[in-house]
């Protein structure tokens, strides 16, 4: 049987699509419509209320956005306090941080220790999910796996559709506690499928924190520094919650108000942290870092560095998008946080080392960027680099492979999903239905035999 549609059939079908379907720029404005729900200041349409987190990076001064360094809050407590005091006590945090951000404070020592056990324990996936789920439908994007995967385990629960909250407690747990297994595994058998390379699947380590098993399960002698484990746990600490208005934790508070399966919640979760606008960006920086090393001959010559970051911003270069990846931010004017964190840690980190040049680039970049900016755009617009700007670059500096970039996102970001579902469960009441404003105009009916 031949082709349902030819090829310029659907190229045809396509371009009636398009014109059908496009709709005029200025609609927009005369209707007042908030586009990606933001307001025309640049501020967020308040959509909610919560007690999770805030993102704080500007003040409204006499109704004008007024720029202040940045500030995420979890739980009222400032992310760098929380990494400072973890740095100070020679320790690891995520864990911690997944505690205070389910269950609203910082855990007791015994508590603590209680909750690192039950999630050691929780790491095993369900007899045969491996084989039947990862080994037999291997993928070559390991976000779709882990949303996949998300989807399965429900058919692995006998409670999957239990409204109590303890039952969505211990789903969101074993979810955490999971989905680190779940990415080396999809992992290790991508490269064994779709790159022709050794699959190596170590067994799990009870007595390891959650970055400790990434590194142990990734590397083929499971071998790691403290220092390593120490600088992505801080990684994990900064990626872990970022309020309900980004995109995947909005998608998940969507999803849980229509009275959803957890399952499926956090698989759309997923699902939208995949995209190249939101959790995808920190591989798009790397990508274009890898860009500048080809075409910057001198790396530490300013000069030259802003002549090619010129030719990227007119559309000249790299990919034509005229965007400089890792910079800006929908919230944070002055100063990313979990930026400032990341970027000191990754520097102590590389002293020393041949990657150190790497970072020292990016830098240039950052400071250059509003500058350039300015000069190409006439835009005098504040903006400062985001987490994205130097997580992709740690991640490579601790040997994870660029596949394992974004996934890396979603095995921090599950914590603060999971307490947003469980906000949303207790808080929110009623399913989340914006409006759109129709502009069709009424048609007559033709008959088919005279179209």
């Amino acid at each position: 049987m031949g082709a349902f549609i030819s090829g310029a059939d659907v190229t045809s079908l396509c371009s009636e699509l398009k014109k059908n379907s496009s709709i005029e720029q200025g609609l927009y404005e005369k209707f007042q419509v908030k586009r990606g729900l933001r307001n025309s200041d640049g501020t967020g349409v308040v959509a909610g209320i919560t007690n999770i987190c805030n993102v704080h990076g500007y003040v409204m001064n006499e109704g004008e956005v007024e720029p202040i360094p940045g500030q995420l809050i979890y739980r009222g407590y400032n992310i760098e306090d929380l990494v400072s005091n973890v740095e100070k006590e020679d320790r690891y945090g995520y864990e911690e941080t997944v505690f205070l951000l389910l269950f609203g404070h910082l855990p007791s020592v015994k508590e603590l220790e209680s909750f690192n056990t039950y999630l050691s324990l929780k790491r095993d996936l369900p007899s045969g999910f491996v084989e039947d789920m990862i080994l037999k439908a291997p993928s070559n994007n390991i976000m779709n796996k882990l949303a996949r995967s998300v989807l399965a385990l429900y058919s692995y629960d006998d409670e999957s559709e239990g409204k109590e909250l303890d039952n969505e407690m211990r789903t969101a747990i074993s979810l955490i506690a999971k989905l680190p297994v779940i990415m080396t595994n999809a992992y290790q058998v991508k490269k064994r499928h779709y790159d022709n390379e050794s699959m190596i699947m170590h067994p799990i380590n009870y007595e390891e924190n959650t970055a400790q098993t990434i590194l142990s399960l990734l590397r083929t002698d499971r071998q790691y520094t403290k220092q390593e484990a120490q600088l992505l746990d801080i990684l994990l600490m900064l990626q872990a919650e970022h309020g309900g208005g980004n995109n995947s934790t909005f998608t998940c508070r969507v999803l849980t108000s229509s009275g959803t399966d957890p399952y499926s919640a956090y698989s759309g979760a997923i699902c939208a942290l995949k995209g190249h606008r939101h959790g995808g960006a920190n591989i798009k920086v790397i990508k274009m870092l890898d860009n500048f090393k080809e075409n910057i001959r001198h790396w530490d010559n300013e000069g030259e560095v802003a002549d090619y970051m010129t030719k990227v911003i007119k559309k000249e270069a790299y990919d034509r998008s005229g965007l400089i990846y890792g910079m800006g931010h929908a919230v944070y004017t002055i100063s990313d946080p979990r930026a400032c964190i990341l970027k000191r840690k990754a520097f102590e980190l590389a002293k020393g080392r041949e990657i150190e040049a790497e970072f020292k680039l990016l830098d240039t970049v950052e400071r250059l960027t509003p500058e350039v900016f300015k000069k190409v755009k006439g835009s005098s617009k504040v903006m400062c680099a985001n987490v994205d700007m130097y997580s992709g670059l740690v991640y490579r500096m601790l040997g994870i492979p660029d596949d394992l970039f974004t996934p890396l996102f979603a095995v921090a970001r599950i914590a603060g999903w999971s307490a947003h579902r469980m906000e949303e469960i207790l808080t929110g009441g009623r399913i989340i239905r914006p409006a759109y404003k129709a502009i069709a105009k009424s048609k007559k009916y033709v008959s088919i035999s005279e179209r």
